[in-house]
């Protein structure tokens, strides 16, 4: 799955410096959040991060250039710098948001299980069906035309590059096997992107010992 991901020229136009680490992870184990994964949450919001850090400004520039408003609609790792403490969602959620604030880097957990074709970042066409839950009720949104979205065979699978992310995709208590995206523009380095890799795949490991992992760095298309 992963060696076919790619990053449409159209996208690394907006953002030439724009890379991502996928990594493919094979036999999780998950489950709610317990006294291990708040411990990875509170350490995570005090090593957190501000919302000013020029690796979260890096990631508004990007959202305005697309046509996006990033006080409207946050790049994923703004909104989580600026709710703290950390929501308890589940332990490899957990996991990836602890990971993700201490570096200022957005990451994002796919379910293969409910995933068609091949992850791809694109700009949208504006068809593309983006499965959400509106008023408790399963609802169809649409990015907007340009829009900079993940995408498989389906459908939309992220909004706005990691804004929002589908319901079809994402990962639950009975998720095995998962997609993680993690999502590096400049300043941030390719070296520090590979260390939250290894702290990903590290707590990962907790979870679930022995678990099954694979990565890539992507640059462009």
């Amino acid at each position: 799955m992963i060696d076919d991901i790619w990053v449409d020229p159209a996208v690394s136009a907006l953002r030439p410096d724009f890379a991502v680490l996928v990594m493919g992870v094979y036999g999780l184990r998950n489950g709610p959040t317990d006294d291990r994964s708040r411990a990875w949450l509170a350490g995570a919001a005090e090593e957190a991060v501000s919302a000013e850090d020029p690796k979260v400004e890096a990631w508004r520039e990007a959202y305005r250039a697309f046509g996006a408003k990033p006080q409207r609609t946050r790049p994923s790792v703004d909104a989580l710098v600026r709710r703290m403490p950390l929501p308890e969602i589940n332990l490899v959620v957990d996991a990836y948001n602890s990971v993700s604030v201490r570096h200022g880097l957005p990451i994002g957990g796919e379910d293969l299980a409910h995933y068609e074709g091949t992850a791809r970042l694109v700009r949208a066409a504006g068809d593309e069906p983006f499965e959400i839950i509106e008023k408790g009720e399963p609802a169809v949104d649409h990015p907007e035309i340009g829009e900079v979205v993940w995408r498989d065979d389906r459908g939309a699978t992220c909004r706005r590059w990691n804004w929002r992310q589908c319901v079809r995709t994402r990962i639950t208590e009975e998720t095995t096997d998962a997609l993680f995206l993690l999502e590096r523009l400049a300043p941030m380095s390719l070296t520090e992107l590979d260390t939250a890799g290894s702290e990903l795949a590290e707590l990962l490991g907790a979870v679930t010992p022995g678990v099954r992992i694979e990565s890539r760095l992507v640059h462009h298309g």
